[in-house]
């Protein structure tokens, strides 16, 4: 790893996957099925599709939508992310679900065989130049038509300012490099996707939800999450 810059040790070496992580672990958790809803509403696969997790984390999407697709496959470039995502594995009957280390940038799965590719909670881990590689990455294992779905935080919402000043919880440093909707239009753009969606999401938060679905398209501080939806040309 560069010095200064955050690679696959971090999230090897520190506690990454397991502080405070029971809403993320909990598939039943108001958090996670908020986001699972969220994107899907982005695009829900049907039952023959083929469908890749990048950067799976703890294996949410694997484990909703196992057993509703032809396959899914989870890969993050952690073993530490594949190992806890292989021991919820065992205690699941998903036959079509199955985890890969490997990086986003050079998957090593097979080309144009994949109907989906969900980023969810991924791009603001990447770098510029890995950003970059991973959505060329994606584009190759796509199939012609294929989709790349995306939903990552927005930087301008009040919560994500005041958690990166660590006023309220805590600065995340392995957001390394937040996009804007725009900036992720022009780079789908740039691999060759054609941009089918793109908007801007409210939170799952009680109360606050409400406020942000109201206003968020005249105030940026209540955008809370960017979602967008690609199609390979």
């Amino acid at each position: 790893m560069t010095e200064g810059r955050i690679g696959r040790d971090f999230y090897e070496d520190t506690d990454y996957f397991e502080a405070g992580a029971g809403h993320i672990t909990d598939l039943e958790s108001p958090f996670q099925r908020y986001r699972v809803a969220k994107v899907l509403e982005l695009f829900e696969p049907g039952p023959e599709a083929r469908v890749v997790d990048l950067g799976c984390g703890w294996g949410t999407f694997c484990f909703a939508l196992g057993h509703r697709v032809k396959e899914m496959v989870g890969v993050d470039f952690s073993q530490k992310s594949v190992d806890l995502c292989n021991a919820g594995l065992e205690d699941r009957d998903l036959p079509g679900v199955r985890f890969v280390r490997a990086d986003a940038r050079d998957t090593g799965l097979e080309e144009g065989a994949y109907d989906l590719v969900i980023a969810a909670d991924l791009v603001e881990h990447l770098y510029p130049d890995d950003t970059v590689a991973t959505l060329n990455e994606c584009r190759r294992i796509l199939k012609p038509g294929g989709r790349i779905s995306i939903w990552t935080p927005h930087r301008g919402h009040v919560l994500e300012i005041l958690k990166n000043r660590d006023i309220i919880l805590k600065r995340d440093v392995s957001h390394v490099d937040y996009k804007s909707l725009d900036r992720l239009k022009s780079l789908l753009d740039e691999a060759g996707f054609l941009v089918e969606k793109a908007y801007y999401a409210e939170s799952h938060v009680p109360g606050l939800r409400g406020v942000e679905k109201a206003f968020l398209e005249w105030v940026p501080l209540l955008r809370r999450r960017i979602a967008v939806l690609a199609r390979k040309e």
